[in-house]
């Protein structure tokens, strides 16, 4: 079993969820129901999945939960793309 609150990328991931509470707050009322709820979502997602992974038997299910933590940190960034 991983040890994830020891693990660079699920600390650098919490990191992330920090800096995106602060774009969000400063985005116009106008992405309240589309954008920011979908940015929020995929960047906690992130380090959810890594904590879930961790929990998990294998070092194979690890690591299909990094992949899905991959997948919403690239939704992350498509998200802050388009703002």
């Amino acid at each position: 079993m991983h040890q994830y609150k020891k693990l660079a990328i699920w600390i650098t991931s919490r990191e992330l969820i920090v800096l995106v509470y602060g774009i969000v707050n400063r985005l116009p009322k106008s992405e309240q129901y589309i954008l920011i709820p979908q940015l929020l979502r995929a960047s906690i997602s992130i380090s959810l999945n890594i904590a879930e992974g961790s929990g998990r038997g294998t070092d194979k299910d690890f690591s299909h939960f990094i992949d899905i933590a991959l997948g919403s940190l690239y939704e992350t960034e498509t998200c802050l793309y388009l703002i």
